[in-house]
């Protein structure tokens, strides 16, 4: 059985993540603010109070056994090494107001192969994971933009990479391809269009929920 000896706002959303849940359910799960949940997922290094640091032990210890396996894989609790925190990567999902998101183009490995992502960046110890999707979002793509919330994280199920995703507003800037060595392009595409781009199952499902407001 997965045993947390201390929860940190990382762990404590990747319990929510492991459930499924939206920050709402798991704020209304646990028995707290939205406000609490917000915060756990926007300071990843933080520490819930005692009682909060309860609540997610009896909600870890009632999770059904898959969503303990999920957590136990996106934690990687107990096995004694850094696990997927050895290697975090922030996501800037970025809105304008037509409405449009932001995507980059980027070349695959062998360079022949193209994927249409989110800007990212990789976060560095010490480092918050969305002042790296705000930083990354420019230096990538010449786009100013600022956080409007987190959207959770995840252990990613292809590159096994740990995830931060952050909804992103758009404030000021032309789109350009910046980093001419990793991408081809840099595009606003049309919110309905986003699943032309990116196949609606390789989307972490908070993003779709999220971008359904901007429609």
């Amino acid at each position: 059985m997965s045993v947390v000896i201390e929860w940190t706002g990382r762990t404590a959303h990747a319990l929510r993540d492991a459930l499924r849940m939206t920050q709402e359910a798991f704020a209304a799960h646990l028995g707290v603010s939205r406000r609490a949940i917000a915060e756990w997922a926007s300071r990843p290094e933080m520490r819930p109070s005692r009682e909060y640091q309860e609540l997610l032990d009896v909600a870890l210890e009632r999770a059904p056994a898959q969503a303990r396996d999920r957590f136990s894989a996106l934690t990687d609790v107990g096995s004694g090494r850094a696990g997927p925190e050895a290697l975090t990567v922030a996501i800037a999902v970025v809105v304008n107001d037509e409405p449009a998101v932001l995507l980059v183009c980027r070349r695959g490995e062998d360079g022949k192969g193209i994927s249409w992502q989110f800007p990212a960046g990789v976060v560095k110890p010490g480092v918050a994971a969305g002042s790296v999707a705000v930083r990354e979002t420019l230096a990538e793509t010449g786009i100013h933009c600022s956080l409007s919330k987190s959207l959770g994280a995840r252990l990613h199920p292809i590159t096994s990479v740990y995830c931060e995703y952050f909804l992103c507003e758009y404030l000021s800037g032309q789109a350009i391809n910046r980093d001419e060595v990793e991408n081809v392009c840099v595009e606003w595409v049309q919110v309905p269009k986003l699943t032309k781009f990116i196949p609606a199952d390789r989307i972490y499902p908070p993003i779709l929920e999220a971008l359904e407001g901007h429609q």
